[in-house]
Parts: structure tokens; sequence; C-alpha cells
């Protein structure tokens, strides 16, 4: 039989840590434990606010790097980035160390990111124009890099250290309120350093220096304070091709992923638009000081009521609180379509209202994300924490890209010119962009997560389920109610089972008609198929892009998303040609595919179709 990939033993290491003796048996976790996984999230806000709102009017009109250039260089990044996470997620799912398997890449990846965001905010006074475009597309790809290395396991960490439904809420609820703190400093920092410390060089390098090293030692904090749990360490390592595959067969994730597709659309446009918003649609005397008062109304908001939100989930469920949250959201977005010129307070109100609910949403979705991984074990009989937070990752990533350009292009195409008075059809644009589209996919996030099916009573009774393999026994399956026996006693060997994942089940239906031998040539088709839409982005691109002078336009940014696109799927299929390859050597027996596939069907079937 074709072994799957990933059954090779790995060498012994020195055990894991004792279990932690501060995880009681109802899986309840101290306070110091909350803090010390939270507290990291202050300094990543603090990095990510900078990054997202001022780095790129930092180099354009301080560095003096072409505009062009950062577009193009930030499209790249961010396409880099997303690649990476599914790849983060399966090298972190299979380390095996007397540390544990995420701590080691929190250890390694915090430290590294510091340095790469410090050199980001630091470029040399002595760089030429090309020097310092270098300089800021090296930088900023180092500090995606380093930001996978430790956000990926940090994720993975979290759904890990309790099970418990009401308690998840709890630790992340700890931790996105340390974003919101983060966030908040990080916005207003700018405003302060620049006066007192005389020059926007100086400002963002000690904003740098300062988040770095305390992301550095907040990191260090949660590895000493926090031990993994050896029964989840101890746990194989799942394969990359078949471990996402049935991540996406799991129905509960795919809803909730789609809800975040949704919203990720514009997730860009609030902090990108909201300069432009406020200083050519309100237009007030002082623009600079209201987009920082903006800023912190809107995250204290979101500070405020977090605790509030927090105890509501617990009373009256996850779902319900996210459903009233994504409405508050969309019509708080809509209503400052409506605000116009002057009108700064009932601006402010608006935000008050539009704020309440962004820190709630940062930490329902991966409360309830972890809930979703109880039932891929209840289904698959392995936990995969970090690859389900890397595929979240990768897609919701893609998503983002076009609108952190696309706005811009639009408004230049329309005839927008910096520091005048803009003309109607502009402020329009900037009123519709800003306002209308993020509460378009708000409403549309909150139609499509109206079908989330995990509830507490139903989280109980995948965690019953969870016990009851564990004893060798059988499970209903409290979504579908199909009879689940432990992952070893299905019918099919589970190393064969991992192997066919490689394929989709209409690709094995389809070798039964024909052969396994086929199967390569499909999977051939479609690394060709991948390979010419990287090839075909990445010319796109560089053809387009024109002088690094100007801005690209929305063909550019949409061919580098393209290229990441193609570039992700060639290296998936060619994981998967291994595998075909492997097979076309040695073809299973038909009878096992067959089982394979009635167990597939009979896991992932719905209600209605196990009653026909």
């Amino acid at each position: 039989m074709a072994p799957r990939e990933g059954a090779r033993h790995t060498a012994a290491v020195p055990a894991p840590p004792a279990f932690p003796d501060y995880v009681g048996k109802d899986d309840r976790l101290p306070l110091g434990v909350k803090l010390a996984y939270g507290a990291p999230n202050f300094a990543g806000a603090g990095m990510a606010i900078p990054v997202a709102i001022h780095m790129s009017i930092f180099y354009s009109d301080t560095i003096l790097v072409p505009l062009g250039y950062i577009a193009l260089a930030v499209a790249f990044a961010r396409a880099f980035d997303a690649i990476l996470d599914p790849l983060m997620g399966w090298v972190t799912d299979r380390t095996k160390t007397r540390w544990g398997r995420r701590r080691p890449w929190m250890l390694a990846g915090a430290p590294f990111c510091s340095i790469a965001f410090i050199a980001l905010f630091s470029p040399p006074e002595s760089l030429t124009e090309m020097g310092a475009a270098r300089w800021f597309t090296v930088t900023f790809v180092l500090f995606f890099l380093a930001t996978t290395m430790y956000g990926i396991p940090h994720y993975g960490l979290g759904p890990e250290l309790t099970s418990d439904y009401k308690e998840r809420l709890s630790l992340f609820g700890w931790m996105e309120g340390f974003s919101v703190l983060g966030t908040m400093v990080a916005a207003a920092a700018p405003a302060l350093l620049i006066p007192l410390l005389g020059s926007d060089r100086s400002a963002y390098a000690a904003l740098a220096i300062g988040m770095g090293a305390l992301l550095t030692t907040l990191y260090v904090i949660l590895c000493v304070r926090i031990r993994e749990r050896p029964d989840y360490y101890g746990r194989p390592p799942n394969p990359l091709v078949p471990g996402l595959r049935r991540v996406m067969r799991n129905r509960s994730f795919r809803v909730l992923l789609a809800v975040y597709l949704a919203a990720s659309i514009t997730g860009a446009i609030p902090g990108l638009m909201i300069p432009y918003f406020t200083k050519y649609v309100l237009r007030p005397e002082n623009p600079n000081q209201w987009i920082g008062l903006f800023l912190l109304t809107y995250f204290a908001s979101a500070f405020l009521f977090m605790p509030i939100w927090i105890r509501a989930s617990r009373r009256f469920g996850k779902k319900a609180i996210y459903l009233v949250t994504l409405l508050m959201g969309g019509t708080g977005s809509a209503a400052l379509f409506w605000v116009g010129e002057g009108q700064l307070h009932a601006t402010l109100a608006i935000l008050v209202w539009a704020g309440a609910t962004f820190g709630v949403r940062l930490f329902l979705a991966p409360a309830m994300q972890a809930d979703v991984i109880d039932y891929d074990e209840l289904l698959t009989g392995k936990r995969r924490e970090a690859q389900y937070g890397a595929l979240w990752s990768i897609m919701t990533k893609f998503a983002v890209i076009p609108s952190a350009s696309v706005p811009l292009a639009i408004l230049a195409s329309l005839g927008f010119e910096p520091n005048v008075e803009q003309s109607g059809t502009v402020r329009l644009a900037i009123s519709g962009i800003f306002a209308l589209l993020p509460a378009a996919t708000s409403f549309v996030a909150f139609g499509i997560a109206i079908f989330f099916p995990i509830d507490e009573k139903i989280h109980r009774a995948i965690v019953a389920g969870i016990e009851a393999h564990r004893r060798g026994e059988t499970a209903i399956d409290p979504l579908t109610g199909a009879r689940l026996e432990p992952a070893g006693d299905r019918g099919v060997d589970e190393d064969a089972g991992w192997f066919l994942d490689h394929f989709s089940s209409r690709e094995l239906e389809r070798a039964l008609e024909t052969g396994q031998k086929p199967l390569v040539a499909r999977v051939g088709i479609w690394i060709a198929a991948s390979a010419l839409v990287f090839a075909a982005g990445t010319t796109v691109a560089l053809e387009t892009v024109g002088s690094l002078s100007r801005e690209p336009g929305v063909s550019t940014i949409l061919a580098v998303m393209a290229a990441g696109i193609g570039l992700t799927g060639t290296i998936f299929h060619s994981i998967r040609l291994r595998a075909a390859l492997r097979l076309e050597a040695s073809p299973l027996p038909v009878e096992v595919v067959k089982a394979h596939l009635e167990l597939t069907r009979r896991v992932t079937a719905t209600p209605a179709a196990l009653g026909a």
C-alpha cells in the first residue's frame, strides 16, 4: 500500500514538560495564564496599526519612495505572506522538541519580527531613492515572514489550552482586549511623538523600538508561563494536502470562513479611507487632529464595550452576539454615508456605535473557530489548530489585497488631486467607498452567519463524542445524526484514508471507472493551469507597473493577487502529483477506494441525505 504523506516515523525527542498544573479538571484557566497568552497581542496590534495606516505615507512623503513601488511592494508582500500561512501551520503541527511544538517558533519569530519592524521604520538617511525602495521591500517582506512565524503557532496554542465553551470566550476576550489597547496606543502615538521628537523619522523609529522590545518581552513571558499540554503535543502530525482537504469538508468551518471572507473583502477600506473622508468630505480646519480623535473614539468604544459583549456571549451564545454586532457595524458604516461637511460630532456619535462592535468580532471569531476545530476532531480523530488557522488566514489575506489598493486607483480615475477641494463626484466616491461598501459586506456576512450550526448545546455533544472516541466507543455526530466510530475503527485503514485524501471524491470516483493511473495526468493538468495563472499574473504585473512615479492601476494589483494564487495552487498540486505517482506505481484495491468514498460521504452528509 502506498504510504500517506507524513507517515514516516520521526526521530525520538525528549518528552515535553509535565501536564500543566494550572489546568483544572473543568478546563478552567487562571487569570495569569489568560493574561500571559493575550498580552503579546498588545505589541502585535501596536505594530499592525503603523503598518496599515502610517507606513505608506511615511515612505512616500518622508523617505520619498515612489508611490507605484510602494503599492506594488505591498501587494507582493501580502501575497507572499498569505502563501506562507498554510506552510507554517503544517510545520508547527509537525514540530517536536522538548519545549513543545508552538513555543520554539514564538521564541524565534518574535525577536525576528522586532528586528524587521525596527528596520522597516528606520531606513538609513544615506539611501538613494531606489536604495530606499529596496530597503522597504526587503524589510516589509521579512516583517510578514516573522509575523507568520510567531502568529500561526500563537493562534494554534489557544484552542489547546482549554476545551471549555465559555472559558474560550474569556481567553480570546482577554487576547483581543489587549489587541484593542495596542491599537489605541499605536493610533495616538505618532501625533504625540512627532512634536516631541521633532521629526517623522525619529518618531516612527522610537515607536518601532518600543513595540519591538515589548513584543519580544511578552512572548518570552508567554513561553515561560504557559506550557503546552502533552495530550495535544503527543498526537501524530497531519499531512498537508489531505489535512487541508479535510478542513474544507467541515461544513461549520466553511460557513464561518465564508462569513469572514465576506467581511475581509472591504477589510482595509476603513483604515485606508478615513484620512480622505475626514479631510475632503468632513473638511475640518485641522484634519490631522480630527483623524486622531476619530481613531481614538472608535477604538476606545471597542475597548469599553468588550466586557459587556463577553458577558452577553456567555448568556446568549456566541452566534447570537456575533449576528447583533454584524448588524450594528453595518448600520454604523451605512450611517457615515449621510454625514457631510462640518458634521464632526455626528460622525463621533456614529463611530461610538460602530466601534462598540469592533473588538467583539475579533474575539468571537477565534472562539467560534475553536469550537469548529473540536467538531473536526470528532470527525477525523485529529487536532489541526494551526492548519485551520493557516487556511483561515491565507484566504482572508488574499481577499483583503484589493481593498488596500483599488480604492485609490478608483479615486485617481475620477480626477482626485491632493490638497485641493474635490469635485462632487470624487467626494461621493469617497463616501461610498468608505461607508457603503463595508456596510454591504457586513450585511452579507450577517446573512451567511445565520447558518452557523454550533451553539453551546451542540458543543457539549461534540466534546462528549470526542471523549467517547477516546474510550473506543461509537459517537453520534450532533449536526447530522450520523454514527461515528473511532477513527481507527471505520473500516478503512487510517494511513490509506489520509493518502487517498490527496484527491477529491470526484477524482476517486473517476479513478474507479478509468483506473488509478490517469490521476497523474489529471493532477498534471491542475499544475499546468495553476502555473499558467502564476505566469500570466506575473507578466501582467511587470508590464503594467509602468513608471514607479505613478500609482499602479487596478489591473496591476489584481495581477499580483492572481500570481500569488497561481503559485499557491502550483505548490498544492505538486504535492498531490507525488501522491498520484505513488498510486500509479502501487494502486490500492478497488474495495479500499470504495470504502473510503462511502466513509467520506457518511461523514460529510447532511441530515436530509442521511435520512434518504
